[in-house]
């Protein structure tokens, strides 16, 4: 059995520009798609905290350290500058693969620098 996992998690980055008229994708600082695990090309979605929309596209790359997140093509309609995202990636795994199976979750600043990685969401107090 195959079962579809959370991958990666690009926790709360900001969107920096988003561009219409600009072949559909999302461009992702290089230092966020290496520390998530992210591929280039790869299927994310996209959770808009800001307005509820939710969204599938591919990631690209955008340059190493500018901190950029920008939404293009269609789904710059659901994404405007300084909006809250959480990206996420899914694979599949095998069961044996589950034994030892962590995901990469990248928590950001409002700036989009990387401030932890964990791989686990912490469990939080009722």
């Amino acid at each position: 059995m195959q079962r579809t996992m959370l991958q990666a998690k690009l926790h709360r980055v900001r969107v920096t520009q988003s561009e219409l008229h600009y072949e559909g994708s999302c461009a992702i600082d290089d230092d966020l798609l290496d520390a998530s695990g992210i591929r280039e090309y790869q299927q994310i979605d996209i959770y808009n905290v800001t307005n509820g929309e939710r969204f599938s596209t591919y990631a690209i790359r955008a340059q190493r350290g500018s901190r950029t997140i920008s939404v293009n093509g269609a789904a710059a309609h659901k994404a405007a500058p300084g909006d809250i995202l959480i990206i996420a990636a899914y694979s599949s795994f095998a069961e044996t693969e589950l034994r030892g199976y962590r995901p990469v979750l990248v928590y950001v600043d409002e700036h989009n620098g990387i401030i932890a990685q964990r791989d686990q969401i912490p469990v939080q107090a009722a």
